[in-house]
């Protein structure tokens, strides 16, 4: 008389057959484990890009405001910057938008930089007393830049960190040393403490000097704009003056500049650059995890093609089950057990091959890679799912082989 095993005995015979054929089950397996671990890798490699940038844009301060020359269609066309961001129009900005409380402007320029037999290209820039508080920076050593100064024009010069250790690693203190930017020597203050990188540029390895010494050694002054800058970073009153700020300072150069249509600036926030990333980097995370999640399908499709061939390999076991009473049911549950069991443990493996991949990632590169429990669990549950969807198909086929057929094998 026939009777419905239980799931603990098809799971006793699954687990007995899985094991007694450990290289092909282990090679089922390894699809489902390499899916696994790509997801959970590249997600996690995703996730510490966004991390990454979103470290490095609250660096620039909350309450921040950068005014640049050009439009969006000049940057997307890649049309040089025009030269109409002048230094009166920050000067304008501090004078007469109430919601502002620091302006700093300032000029940026690639220059070979000397000190003794070493030269580096690095990025010098103009500024004012201004940009150490707009900015965020801190004097580690020595002082920064003071208004006597700038309107001095003088030959001094404030250093970023890893700069100072280009040039001066095996001395004590490099302050009062002499370094020469281009035809001219220029005489280290200050060195600022690190502050580290934005979207690629290490700010520690740049110079600063008055912005009035930058026109008059390096860039000059445009005979139809007068002191062109590169950019005004502007700080707010504070975080909910922010968009009061953008609006007021918006204005008052669309009437400087006389502009009737579009803007020939733009003035962006933090909050404006970390919207952009945020989407730039959430779209890499989800094709990351698109890449890895093939690799899962994959995998299920591995899982079905071997357990397809165990199907035919099994044709005299099915037959005799059948024979002495096993229904269609008792064998669709085996095979949907064996599949599961392939993937749950296949998932198992792979994932902690991610996470390890993960953490070595985190460990040996700047990005701060990291997975949460929900994708981890989540990548886990799609695994075992994939393995009981592509384990369907070959259960249907050995619960539906005659008996009598598979007997004459036999």
């Amino acid at each position: 008389m026939s009777r419905n095993i239980s799931i603990k005995e098809a799971l006793g015979m699954a687990t007995k057959t899985l094991v007694s054929n450990k290289l092909r089950s282990s090679l089922t397996m390894l699809g489902i484990i390499i899916g696994n671990a790509s997801v959970i890798t590249l997600v996690g490699l995703g996730r510490g890009a966004q991390t990454l940038a979103k470290n490095q844009l609250s660096n620039l301060g909350a309450n921040v405001l950068f005014i640049v020359p050009g439009n969006n269609d000049t940057r997307r066309r890649g049309i040089s910057f025009p030269k109409n961001l002048v230094l009166e129009d920050a000067i304008a900005i501090s004078n007469q938008v109430p919601t502002v409380k620091k302006v700093a402007p300032q000029i940026s320029a690639n220059e070979i930089v000397q000190s003794n037999s070493k030269s580096l290209n690095i990025s010098i820039a103009g500024v004012t007393p201004e940009f150490l508080e707009v900015r965020s920076f801190e004097v580690d050593k020595g002082r920064f830049l003071s208004k006597s100064d700038v309107n001095s024009a003088r030959s001094y010069v404030v250093i970023g960190p890893d700069l100072k250790d280009e040039f001066f690693k095996d001395k004590s203190s490099s302050l009062g040393k002499k370094i020469r930017i281009k035809d001219h020597t220029y005489e280290i203050i200050g060195i600022l403490k690190p502050k580290g990188a934005v979207f690629g540029s290490n700010q520690d390895k740049n110079a600063y000097i008055p912005l009035t010494t930058m026109v008059n050694r390096i860039t000059g002054k445009d005979p139809t704009y007068g002191v062109s800058l590169s950019f005004i970073s502007v700080e707010a009153i504070n975080k909910n003056a922010t968009s009061a700020a953008k609006f007021q300072i918006t204005n008052l150069l669309r009437q400087r500049h006389k502009i009737i249509r579009d803007d020939d600036f733009a003035v962006r926030s933090q909050e404006d650059a970390l919207n952009i990333v945020t989407n730039i980097t959430s779209g890499l995370t989800f094709l990351l995890a698109g890449i890895g999640a093939v690799s899962l399908v994959v995998g299920g499709i591995g899982i079905m093609n071997i357990m397809l061939v165990s199907v035919s390999e099994r044709t005299e076991e099915i037959g005799l089950r059948k024979a002495i009473g096993a229904k269609q049911s008792d064998i669709l549950i085996q095979f949907l057990i064996e599949a599961l069991i392939l993937s749950t443990i296949g998932g198992l493996i792979g994932t902690t091959t991610g996470l390890s991949g993960v953490f070595l990632l985190s460990l040996i590169t700047p990005l701060p890679a990291s997975v949460g429990i929900t994708t981890t669990f989540s990548t886990m549950i799609i695994s075992g799912s994939i393995g009981l969807i592509f384990g369907v198909l070959p259960a249907k086929r050995a619960s539906k082989l005659d008996p009598i057929v598979a007997l004459r094998s036999l």
